[in-house]
């Protein structure tokens, strides 16, 4: 039986049983094994992963581990602090779009609300997020660690957060989305485009109420769904405000 001897620093530790955190850990295995394949077995997601060194140097996921092997395995937050000679990521996104699953239908929400291009629907099958991930690259965000280990998946993360309040603070520090907010600019209910639309062209299609005292109108371009500015319009500004302030 080889064995192997690994290390996960800081958030990827949020993996581990509790008996395994923060420490050396010696791990037997039978057979030849990737060390992706190997790391995913102690339950941390690929996408988490920054970069891996193994007896002193850096190799990439492909890596084949070997008996007496010392692995040390860095999360994303490392980049600024672990400087590796061989990558294990694609360059960063310069278009940052989501898609997320079906335990994330708020977060999905609050992140629209901010202006980002965000997909979710409570019936997208886990091979569907996975395909969409990779051919639109667009970042997984999931509740669920399997999702993430699939292999096509490049881009994800794992949301700790179970609080949707505490879920869109957690995102927005995680890729400093904070000078990218635009908010009121997407649709809550379908991720679309809103557009100023006139007041006369949809005037038999809001409240009497809101045709006194509201001149200012936007539609999706998408689903056709109306917005103003009414009494909820305070209320989710505030909660932008907060957001926002959490940096």
């Amino acid at each position: 039986m080889a064995s192997a001897c690994f290390r996960f620093y800081a958030e990827l530790n949020d993996f581990l049983p509790l008996h395994k955190k923060q420490m050396k850990i010696d791990h037997n295995f039978p057979e030849r094994a990737s060390i992706k394949d190997m790391i995913e077995s102690f339950g941390v997601p690929h996408p988490e992963v920054y970069c891996i060194e193994v007896n002193g140097r850096f190799v990439d996921f492909s890596y084949i581990v070997q008996d007496g092997d010392t692995i040390d395995v860095y999360p994303i937050s490392a980049t600024n602090i672990v400087t590796s000679t061989i990558s294990i990521r694609l360059e960063p996104l310069s278009i940052i779009r989501f898609v997320l699953d079906i335990h994330l239908g708020k977060l999905a929400t609050s992140l629209r609300l901010l202006g980002f291009d965000t997909l979710y629907r409570n019936d997208y099958e886990d091979e569907e997020l996975a395909h969409i991930s990779s051919t639109q690259n667009r970042i997984l965000l999931t509740r669920d660690r399997a999702l993430l280990m699939r292999s096509i998946v490049t881009y994800g993360y794992y949301v700790r957060n179970t609080d949707p309040q505490k879920q869109i603070v957690e995102v927005m520090q995680r890729f400093d989305l904070y000078k990218l907010v635009s908010p009121f600019q997407r649709c809550l209910r379908c991720n679309g485009l809103l557009e100023p639309v006139a007041k006369e062209s949809i005037v038999d299609e809001i409240p009497e109420s809101v045709k006194l005292y509201t001149n200012e109108f936007h539609r999706c371009q998408n689903c056709n769904q109306i917005y103003w500015k009414g009494s909820h319009y305070e209320r989710l500004q505030q909660f932008i405000d907060l957001v926002v302030g959490n940096k």
